[in-house]
């Protein structure tokens, strides 16, 4: 970055009769000549390249994901909470207290965390605007939030989701030590969220066929906040990083469709039609998007809210008369999966997946989307993944399907032969 860059100050200098230009002739010659015969071999070279090269002036090369049963390193098998109508931001009454659902994101879980803990929050203020005896003057003209020094809040699970809208209740009412506290019986690193692919791209969550234009448009702001969320938290710190994906497609037709969230959401979008170097594909859509390395991000984020002073209590939740004795009167429920015995909620149902993961390869730089396949080069190992079990509740790894999944990127490993 040139951000000290002084344009006054050099244009100045570039004036100033102190400078005898003509003693550097010789030398800016010889540079022209060099430069315009680069440019040349240049032009010469990429003449031979296909015309989407042409353009990018580069074509690029993919290291090879090296798929074996031998480079193994872990199975994975994680129930995603999945409700086909999308997940649920609500409020309900529990007694004189507000409990507030935000549950259901499918195998967007990760990706919507900010979204949906903002939706959620946004429900909670009629009612503390509202709730308790009025302060009096001196502390009305001491604070601009009138119920800030009053409240107190309790949050239901500690995965991704439980983690974003307890963070950002701290933020916006924070008043001290214990504002905030986390109730669950499953902490990092042993939550569902720690096993999700973490990858910024929020599919499979609802059924288009049953989402009410209601909830889409839920959904579009719940992205679109989310992802904004994500871009300030890039870097090392949180494990939060942008990279290239490639979206194999059956045919020409699929590039007119939307990307999951609103195509805006993914910078540089390109339309690559080269199966000889693009993984064998007639058609591949390469888009820039967010991968978030689970580990990483999830300790961060519990780190942060203790820091802030987050209380936490492990504790399980076995019906509501259980939770309306909580001492808090704010109440949100980020118990994913859990809420379909709590709470009642049939329609939710467990979206098994497994995923390989193989030794890591530090050389991967780019993901890619198949029509059953999904590769995620994470710094704790290759994730392989692509498989989507609708009401299957078993968490043991299956043997079919590991081979399943390793044939298949095979497959498209062999695609790259012209890389």
């Amino acid at each position: 970055m040139l951000a000290d860059f002084d344009a006054k100050s050099c244009n100045h200098r570039a004036m100033s009769s102190d400078y005898d230009y003509t003693s550097f002739e010789p030398g800016r010659r010889h540079f022209l000549r060099g430069a315009l015969a680069t440019s040349a071999l240049l032009a010469a070279r990429s003449a031979h390249l296909p015309a989407f090269a042409r353009e990018a002036n580069v074509q690029r090369h993919f290291a090879p994901v090296k798929v074996a049963r031998n480079r193994i390193i872990r199975e994975v098998v994680g129930l995603r909470p999945y409700r086909s109508a999308g997940f649920v931001v609500e409020t309900e009454r529990l007694g004189g207290k507000l409990l507030i659902h935000n549950y259901g994101h499918g195998g967007a879980g990760v990706t919507l965390s900010w979204g949906t803990a903002t939706l959620a929050l946004d429900l909670a203020r009629p009612f503390l605007q509202t709730a308790g005896p009025p302060p009096s003057a001196t502390k009305r003209r001491l604070s601009k939030n009138r119920f800030r020094n009053t409240k107190h809040f309790a949050v239901l699970g500690c995965g991704v989701n439980g983690l974003s809208t307890a963070r950002l209740l701290q933020r916006h009412f924070q008043n001290g030590p214990g504002t905030v506290t986390i109730y669950a019986r499953d902490l990092p690193p042993e939550t569902t969220s720690n096993i999700a692919g973490a990858f910024w791209y929020p599919s499979s969550a609802f059924d288009p066929q049953r989402a009410t234009s209601e909830f889409t448009d839920q959904f579009q702001r719940a992205c679109q906040i989310s992802n904004k969320a994500f871009q300030t938290l890039v870097g090392s710190e949180y494990g939060v990083r942008w990279l290239d994906t490639f979206q194999l497609l059956h045919n020409e037709a699929s590039f007119d469709r939307e990307l999951m969230g609103g195509s805006r959401l993914y910078p540089q979008i390109e339309k690559l039609r080269d199966p000889e170097h693009y993984f064998g594909y007639a058609q591949v859509r390469q888009f820039s998007t967010m991968l978030i390395e689970p580990h990483t991000y999830l300790n961060a984020l519990l780190r942060d809210f203790y820091v802030a002073g987050g209380r936490i209590v492990s504790r399980e939740f076995h019906n509501r008369e259980e939770i309306a004795r909580l001492r808090e009167r704010v109440i949100f429920n980020c118990t994913g999966l859990g809420s379909r015995a709590l709470f009642g909620d049939e329609e939710l149902i467990p979206v098994r997946g497994q995923s390989e993961v193989l030794l890591p390869q530090p050389e991967i730089d780019y993901c890619y989307l198949g029509p059953n396949a999904y590769m995620f080069p994470r710094r704790d190992g290759i994730i392989l993944g692509g498989t989507w079990d609708h009401e299957e509740w078993s968490l043991e790894p299956n043997p079919e399907q590991t081979t399943q999944i390793l044939q298949a990127h095979t497959e498209i490993m062999k695609g790259l032969k012209g890389s």
